[in-house]
C-alpha cells in the first residue's frame, strides 16, 4: 500500500482535489426538552413536531423528552448547518415555552421513575422500539439514557473511490476495496479517537443529582452549590458514568475486515447474559426487555464509530452491510458543543473532514488484543485527565506526550487542508489553526473553556447551562424561516402523523408473533 505522503501527492491534481472535496455529511443532534425551571419535561412529544416514529428529521431517542434532529445528506457544509438550524428553529417555536438543554450531561434529575420512555404508538414496530428502551432502563438505569450527543455521518465521493481504486493494486473488487478501506479508516479512527474528547469534549462537569446512588471511584471536586467536576476531565459523557456497558467488555468484535466484524456482531446479538437473564424477559405477562442476550439488538452495541449502510425495507444493520458493504461511517464520540445553538460548529465539521480523511489515507494495520487494550487506555486517560500537563499516552507500546502526538497529527492534516482549500488561507486551514490553539494551550479546548467559566465565576453548571438554554431559545425563535420552509416542516409533521395512523390501522399479528418473527429472521 502507498504511504500517506505518496497518496497526498497522487491526489494533488485538480480532478482528484475536487473528488476529495465532494464529501457527503449528515448530522444527528440530541437535545433534552426542559421546563423553564430546569427540570426535565415530562409531557408527550409535541404534536406539532409530528410522529417520532415516522418523521425523517425530528424524532426521539431514549426518552419522550430526548429530541433527536436528523439532517439529510449534504455535500455543502453551509447547507448542512442551515438545514440543522431550520429544524431547531421550527422545533423551538412548538415547544410550548420549553427549552432545549444545550449540553450532553442531563439537567436536574429528580426521581428516575419520572424519566418518560419514548412512546412510538400502538403498531408492532412502535411497541418494539419502546420495549427496547424499556430494556435499556432495566439494564443500565434511566439516567444513563438521557445523556445527549452529536453523531456525524461521513462518506467520500464515488469519484474519490474511483481514484483511490486506480491507485491500489486492484487485488480486491472495487466494492470490497471500499469496505476494506472504510474499515481501515475505522481502525485508524479508533487509534486516534482520544483526539475528539480532547478537543471537543464538553462535559468536564455535571450536576450532582446525576450521580445519585451510583458507586463511583472518580475523585470529584465541587464548585458552586452542587456541580461536580474533575480538574482535567474532558468528557464525562464518555467515562464509566456515561455510555459504557461492562457486559460488552467481553465481546470480541473485530474491525480488521467486514466479514470478521459481521461474525462478531452476529455472535454478540446471540450471546446470552446471566445478569440480564435475572431481569426476566416477560414477567407476569409483561415484557421487560426484548431478550436476555448481551445485546437486545445491534443498536445496543456502544461504539465510538460504526460502519453503516442505508437499509432496504426491514433489514437489520448487519444485513445491509452483508448485502452491499460499507456505505458510510458514523462518528459517535462527540459531545454537544455548548457554544453552538445547534450543538456543533462549522470549524468542527471541517476538522472532522480532515481527521477522517487522514484516517482513510494513512496505512492501517490490523489490530490485536494488545493494541485494543492500548486504544481503550488512551481514551480513558484523555476522557478523565486529557488537559493534565505533561500527560503521556501509549503509541505502539511506547510512551509519547499527548501534545507531541497531536502536533504530528496536525502536520498530516495540514497536507490535507492544502488539498481541500482553494487558496493559502482557506476555510480548512483556518479551522486547523483555530483548533491548534487547543494543542498549544489546553485551556482553549471546549472543556478548558467550560471549567474556566465555572471556576472563575463560581457558578453552578446547571445555572450556566440554563442561561445558555434561554439565549439559544431566543436566537432560534428569531431565526428567519421562509414561508415555504415553514410550510414544508408543517406538512412533514402532518404527513408523518398520517403515516403512523395508517400503520396502526393495519391488522397485524400479535406482538409475541412479531417479536418471534423478527428474531428468527
Amino acid at each position: 500500500m502507498k504511504s500517506f505522503n505518496e497518496l497526498v501527492g497522487d491526489l494533488s491534481d485538480p480532478v482528484s482535489r475536487q473528488a476529495l472535496r465532494a464529501m457527503q455529511r449528515g448530522i444527528e443532534r440530541e437535545a433534552l426538552r426542559i421546563e423553564k425551571t430546569g427540570h426535565l419535561a415530562a409531557d408527550s412529544h409535541p404534536q406539532a413536531l409530528g410522529s417520532a416514529l415516522m418523521h425523517s428529521r425530528i424524532t426521539t431517542d431514549y426518552s419522550e423528552s430526548l429530541l433527536e434532529f436528523i439532517t439529510p445528506v449534504f455535500e455543502n457544509i453551509d447547507s448542512l448547518v442551515e438545514d440543522l438550524t431550520y429544524t431547531h428553529a421550527y422545533s423551538v417555536r412548538h415547544l410550548n415555552g420549553q427549552r432545549l438543554w444545550p449540553v450532553s450531561m442531563p439537567c436536574y434529575v429528580g426521581d428516575l421513575a419520572d424519566i418518560p420512555i419514548a412512546d412510538y404508538g400502538s403498531s408492532n414496530n412502535g411497541k418494539m422500539k419502546r420495549l427496547y428502551r424499556k430494556g435499556l432502563t432495566y439494564r443500565y438505569g434511566a439516567q444513563m439514557q438521557i445523556i445527549s450527543g452529536v453523531h456525524f455521518n461521513f462518506s467520500v465521493s464515488d469519484d474519490l473511490w474511483n481514484r483511490l481504486y486506480d491507485l491500489s493494486d486492484k487485488s480486491l473488487t472495487k466494492d470490497a476495496f471500499i469496505s476494506e478501506s472504510y474499515f481501515g479508516l475505522i481502525r485508524n479512527y479508533r487509534r486516534l479517537v482520544w483526539v475528539l474528547p480532547y478537543l471537543f469534549g464538553a462535559s468536564p462537569a455535571l450536576c450532582g443529582s446525576f450521580i445519585k446512588d451510583q458507586q463511583t471511584s472518580l475523585p470529584f471536586e465541587k464548585v458552586g452549590k452542587g456541580t461536580l467536576y474533575l480538574p482535567y476531565a474532558t468528557s464525562l459523557r464518555m467515562s464509566d458514568l456515561g455510555y459504557t456497558n461492562q457486559e460488552q467488555d467481553n465481546l470480541d468484535i473485530s474491525y480488521n475486515n467486514l466479514s470478521s466484524y459481521l461474525e462478531g456482531m452476529n455472535a454478540a446479538i446471540n450471546m446470552p447474559s446471566d445478569n440480564f437473564a435475572k431481569i426476566g424477559v416477560k414477567v407476569d405477562g409483561e415484557y421487560r426487555q426484548l431478550n436476555a442476550n448481551v445485546l437486545q439488538i445491534e443498536n445496543e452495541f456502544y461504539s465510538p464509530i460504526r460502519a453503516k449502510r442505508v437499509a432496504k425495507g426491514n433489514e437489520k444493520p448487519s444485513e445491509s452491510l452483508a448485502r452491499a458493504g460499507v456505505e458510510y461511517i458514523e462518528v459517535r464520540a462527540l459531545d454537544v458543543n455548548p457554544y453552538s445553538a445547534v450543538g456543533i460548529e462549522k470549524s468542527q465539521i471541517r476538522f472532522l473532514d480532515m481527521f477522517l480523511l487522514n484516517c482513510l489515507l494513512q496505512p492501517s494495520a490490523s489490530t490485536d488484543a494488545t493494541e485494543e487494550a492500548e486504544i481503550a487506555a488512551n481514551l480513558q486517560a484523555v476522557v478523565l485527565e486529557g488537559r493534565k500537563p505533561g500527560l503521556e499516552l501509549s503509541q505502539n507500546g511506547n510512551q509519547v506526550s499527548l501534545s507531541n502526538w497531536l502536533e504530528s497529527l496536525f502536520a498530516n492534516m495540514s497536507s490535507i487542508a492544502g488539498l481541500l482549500d482553494d487558496g493559502a488561507d482557506g476555510d480548512y486551514q483556518q479551522a486547523l489553526a483555530h483548533w491548534h490553539k487547543a494543542v498549544v494551550n489546553p485551556d482553549e479546548t471546549l472543556s478548558g473553556r467550560i471549567m474556566a467559566k465555572l471556576k472563575l465565576e463560581q457558578v453552578d453548571h446547571s445555572q450556566w447551562v440554563m442561561s445558555l438554554a434561554q439565549q439559544y431559545h431566543q436566537e432560534l425563535k428569531d431565526y428567519p424561516i421562509s414561508d415555504s420552509v415553514l410550510a414544508r416542516y408543517e406538512q412533514d409533521a402532518k404527513t408523518s402523523l398520517q403515516q403512523q395512523a395508517a400503520s396502526e390501522a393495519v391488522g397485524e399479528v400479535s406482538f409475541d408473533e412479531f417479536l418471534a418473527d423478527y428474531f428468527e429472521s
